[in-house]
């Protein structure tokens, strides 16, 4: 690969981001964040306006090419989606119980420095919330697949190849800023310095068990499937660092779909339908991440461990509320606060904490999410025995290139 691909590539300019964030955040003045902030907050405005249309430009397409298997294909998606949650879950339940009450984790985090307000505040209201983005696209898919209109088939067709411009040249342009952004925000309040010792205390758990369960994930979908499930993993690099940056499997939701392209082993109907939908019914990684922590703040707080039979409730229940969970920052664990007061009894204080411990690690929790749909879209081909190449006519197809 030469010097100048590199230099293009988005994983270069994503880790890129990154470092330089850390960077800027640590040696910069109130008035430096500032201005930093502000074109965070546009940035972020961005992005999240275009997802409802990636979500209705990739998934109504989808579903008219899927066809008759419209129906089929939604359900099993969002069966494993909830199996795969559920079973973080429980994975994390069992682990959490018998090494929680050994870490003899401290129970007051470094104090923050506050971000300054933003110089102006620029409001571009996404045209429909993404739950909303996603129940239309379905409602619509099937609508156009039941009627058999042609000229929807051709408008959604044309819809697709906008979607993917858009994509390419304005979502994957900003988004090595918006995380270096990002980055600087966190180095600035001291997430990354001051409470570091606690970050790595608990996070380095969390983060083994994501990587065994993305390992069992793609095990999985590899044996379903009947191919290699490095395929589909190894080009997952660059979405998982977005969505380290973005924390947010919505805001990662077009560099998913192009790494999800370069693998040769999904089907690109069903591709092109599961990888949208899973960004905001599947999120593994968070529902691990937090079944973990309020295991944690209990301890902290109360000095135990929740009771068994209230944590199994949680975990079965949280899967559900996973599914309908906002693919944004902390989307997991503000669905589910009903939860953690009713069934787990947890005060304002118990509260605020699970919020402020679980933003620690959002980013490590949104990038197993993203890269876990990889395995759920090879399990899905799998299961519908749909064979890449034989006829599929792919909706659209990404430029080869280095990332």
């Amino acid at each position: 690969m030469g010097k100048k691909k590199i230099f293009d590539s988005l994983i270069f300019k994503l880790v890129l981001g990154i470092i330089l964030g850390i960077i800027v955040g640590n040696i910069s003045n109130e008035s430096v964040i500032v201005v930093i902030n502000t074109i965070k907050a546009v940035l972020g405005q961005l992005i999240f306006y275009a997802v409802p249309i990636i979500i209705l430009g990739f998934i109504t397409p989808a579903i008219v090419s899927l066809s008759e298997e419209a129906g089929r294909v939604l359900t099993i998606t969002l069966i494993i989606c909830y199996i795969s949650s559920v079973g973080a879950a429980l994975f994390s339940l069992v682990v959490g119980r018998s090494v929680i009450p050994n870490l003899h984790i401290a129970s007051e985090l470094a104090e923050q420095k506050q971000i300054p307000e933003s110089i102006f505040e620029l409001s571009i209201d996404p045209l429909m919330p993404v739950m909303t983005a996603l129940v239309t696209s379905v409602i619509l898919g099937l609508g156009v697949v039941w009627s058999k209109s042609e000229t929807w088939n051709k408008l959604l067709k044309e819809s697709n190849n906008i979607t993917l411009e858009v994509v390419n040249k304005v979502i994957i342009k900003v988004l090595p800023l918006y995380i270096f952004t990002t980055f600087a925000e966190l180095s600035y309040t001291g997430v990354i310095n001051k409470q570091l010792p606690v970050f790595i205390k608990i996070i380095f758990i969390v983060i083994i068990m994501h990587y065994i369960w993305l390992a069992l994930l793609y095990l999985i979908g590899g044996a379903i499937s009947k191919t290699n499930p490095m395929e589909v993993l190894r080009n997952y690099g660059p979405a998982y660092l977005t969505a380290l940056g973005t924390m947010s499997s919505a805001a990662t939701l077009s560099v998913a779909l192009k790494s999800a392209a370069k693998a040769k082993t999904l089907d690109p109907k069903i591709r092109d339908f599961v990888i949208p939908l899973c960004s905001n019914t599947h999120l593994c990684g968070s529902v691990l991440t937090e079944t973990f922590f309020v295991m944690v703040v209990s301890q902290i707080l109360y000095g135990k461990l929740p009771e068994l039979s209230s944590m199994i409730l949680f975990v079965i229940l949280l899967g559900i509320f996973a599914i309908g969970a906002p693919g944004v920052p902390g989307g997991t664990v503000m669905a589910s606060l009903g939860l953690i007061i009713s069934v787990l009894g947890f005060d304002d204080t118990g509260t605020a904490l699970m919020l402020s411990i679980f933003a620690l690690q959002d980013s490590f929790g949104t990038a197993c999410n993203v890269t876990g749909d990889g395995a759920i879209a090879l399990m899905v081909t799998g299961l519908l025995k749909r064979v890449p190449g034989r006829g599929n006519n792919p909706a659209y197809v990404y430029k080869e290139e280095e990332i």
